[in-house]
């Protein structure tokens, strides 16, 4: 049996913004060095993938094969073929079983956490083949590290509900488990649902409930503030005071 390749899982930055200027700042060198050399991709989102191997200027950012997969489900996007054919975890990782090193990217971070990734590394293992973490942002970590929060015993919850009854039972879940377990409880959201969280937060949870915004990390306009809910409703008492926070990725993180 030929010999595999390895699975290298590359961290992406958290912007898009002077990605080049980022990269010395959130990446290793010897991260961007090992990235430059893959000519197999499968990646998040494709236009994202190209502009990060631009910017760590690869060694063959027009030959090298991308293939997009899509949250839930697998999507292949060779060159010239039809976007939208499904096919299966272990089908895209047939450069790696023919002894090629491949590439996985999100489209921001580090891929599998709180993004997709999870299913093709565990179709990696089951092939046999290596499996190689590389070392980049991770705004999970980052808003962590940042909050001042318990960093001993922490919970990631993902997305919190849409709706508006169901995010604030859960909203007031979590504060309980927070409390009882003295946990910090992490979550993320789409940046244009900022405004309706954070309202949320301050509708639902206790006044001395600690609350944490970590706002475009590691980007210049990077903003962490950890204060309690009573002081969060002093600083933003609207919805029209929260628009400066709308459409920025950002993580949450309380503890009660």
């Amino acid at each position: 049996m030929a010999k595999l390749g390895t699975l290298f899982l590359v961290p992406n930055t958290l912007g898009d913004d002077a990605r080049t200027e980022q990269l010395p700042w959130v990446l290793p060198n010897q991260t961007i060095i090992q990235a430059a050399k893959l000519k197999h991709w499968i990646v998040e989102d494709a236009k994202t993938a190209r502009a990060f191997l631009k910017a760590i200027d690869t060694v063959a950012p027009l030959v090298c094969t991308i293939q997009e997969m899509q949250m839930g489900e697998w999507r292949g996007l060779a060159r010239n073929a039809k976007y939208g054919d499904s096919v299966k975890p272990a089908d895209l990782l047939q450069p790696l079983i023919a002894g090629s090193d491949m590439g996985l990217m999100s489209e921001a971070g580090v891929p599998g956490v709180a993004d997709p990734g999870a299913e093709l590394v565990l179709a990696a293992h089951k092939l046999g083949a290596k499996v190689k973490p590389l070392i980049g942002p991770s705004s999970i970590l980052l808003g962590l590290m940042a909050s001042g929060l318990n960093g001993q015993r922490f919970a990631f919850q993902g997305y919190l509900p849409h709706d508006t009854h169901e995010r604030s039972t859960k909203l007031k879940q979590l504060e309980l488990e927070s409390r009882k377990l003295q946990q910090t409880q992490i979550w993320i959201e789409t940046p244009y649902r900022n405004t309706a969280m954070l309202m949320a937060c301050m509708n639902s949870l206790t006044p001395q409930t600690m609350l944490c915004l970590g706002v475009d990390l590691s980007l210049p306009t990077e903003m962490v503030v950890t204060t309690s809910i009573t002081e969060w409703r002093k600083r933003y008492p609207n919805e029209a005071a929260c628009a400066s926070l709308q459409n920025r990725p950002t993580v949450f993180l309380l503890l009660a």
